[in-house]
C-alpha cells in the first residue's frame, strides 16, 4: 500500500493555479525530497496532505483513506512557518503535544526525555522555549513532530536556520527514522542535502511536475558532459571558453559542463593555460546543476 497517494490535483488561490494537475505516490521506508524554486507550490502540495487547504479537484489519500482525524496521528509534520508557545517550558510543551497525539502522560513524558537526550537538550527541560536558540527551538519543534512515533513525516524546510551541527543531528534522524520504516517527505532548497539524503526527488516548477523519480535514474537521465575541477587559487573567469556549456563555481571548484563532442583532455589542455589545478576528474551531473537546467530551460 503507498502511505501517500496524489492523483490529478490542482488547487488555485484566485486567478493563480498554485498546483496544475498533480499526481504523485510515495511507498513505505523511503526519504522523499521536494524540490523547486520559491513560488513552485511544495508548501501547497504538503498543505494539501496534511488537511490545512483542500484542493479544488483531484483526491489525496494517505494511508489508503482519505485524511482522518485518526490517520493524522500517524503523521508528524513540521510546517514552514515554525510555531512554539515562548513562555512555556520545553518539557510543558513536548508533553502537551505527545497527549493530545493519543500518547498516556506516561508514554509522553518518556518520549520527552528520549527525545530531548537524543538532540542533546536534556538539560533543557525546564528552560522557557524563548530562551533557546533557533536552531534549539526548531529541534523542539522536530520532537513535537516526532513524539508520538508517527509512520509518516514531513518536514517543509527542516534545514533552514540550522547550524552545521544541528544539521548534521537532523539528517542522522531522517537517516534513523527510515532504517525504522518511516515515511520522510522533505521540502528544501538545498541541493546538496537532498542529493546526500534523498531516495526519490519531486521536482515541481510552477505548479506542475516537471521531474518525478528515484536520484539514480534522474541523475543517469539528465546527466551531461561534465568535469569537477579544483584550482589551487581563485578561479580565473571561465565562461569564455568555446568548448565549455556551463560553469557553476563554489569556491576554487568549478563543475563544468562540456559541449557535445568535446573530448575531457583537450578542455584539460584549455585549463591548464588558466591556472594551477589541483584536481580534475569527470563527473555525472550534480543535483543542482539539473535543477538549474530543468527550472532554466524546461529540459
Amino acid at each position: 500500500m503507498n502511505v501517500i497517494e496524489i492523483t490529478n490535483v490542482t488547487k488555485k488561490y484566485n486567478d493563480r493555479v498554485a498546483v496544475n494537475n498533480f499526481s504523485f505516490t510515495a511507498e513505505s521506508g523511503k526519504i522523499y525530497g521536494f524540490l523547486g524554486p520559491n513560488g513552485a507550490g511544495k508548501t501547497t502540495t504538503i498543505r494539501m496532505i496534511m488537511g490545512i487547504i483542500a484542493p479544488d479537484s483531484g483526491d489525496i489519500k494517505v494511508f489508503g483513506k482519505k485524511l482522518s482525524e485518526q490517520s493524522k496521528k500517524r503523521i508528524g509534520y513540521i510546517p514552514e512557518e515554525r510555531g512554539l508557545y515562548r513562555k512555556y517550558k520545553v518539557s510543558d510543551i513536548l508533553l502537551y503535544f505527545g497527549k493530545l497525539k493519543g500518547l498516556s502522560s506516561e508514554e509522553a513524558r518518556k518520549n520527552t526525555f528520549i527525545w530531548l537526550d537524543k538532540v542533546g537538550l536534556k538539560d533543557r527541560a525546564n528552560s522557557k522555549v524563548e530562551e533557546l536558540s533557533k536552531g534549539m527551538q526548531q529541534n523542539i519543534q522536530l520532537i513535537v513532530s516526532l513524539i508520538n512515533n508517527p509512520d509518516l513525516v514531513i518536514l517543509d524546510e527542516p534545514f533552514v536556520g540550522l547550524d552545521p551541527i544541528n544539521t548534521r543531528n537532523m539528517k542522522e534522524i531522517i537517516y534513523s527514522l527510515k532504517e525504522s520504516g518511516k515515511t520522510i517527505i522533505f521540502s528544501t532548497h538545498q541541493m546538496n542535502e537532498a542529493e546526500r539524503l534523498c531516495d526519490h526527488i519531486l521536482l515541481i516548477n510552477k505548479g506542475k511536475k516537471v521531474i518525478d523519480g528515484p536520484i539514480e535514474e534522474v541523475k543517469k537521465k539528465y546527466s551531461k558532459n561534465f568535469v569537477s575541477v579544483e584550482f589551487r587559487d581563485k578561479i580565473m573567469n571561465l565562461e569564455d571558453i568555446d568548448i565549455i556549456e556551463n560553469v557553476y563555481y563554489e569556491g576554487n571548484k568549478a563543475e563544468i559542463e562540456l559541449r557535445r563532442n568535446i573530448n575531457y583532455n583537450d578542455l584539460l589542455k584549455v585549463l591548464l593555460q588558466r591556472g594551477d589545478i589541483s584536481k580534475y576528474e569527470i563527473s555525472e551531473s550534480s543535483l543542482e546543476s539539473i535543477f538549474v537546467e530543468v527550472v532554466t530551460n524546461g529540459v
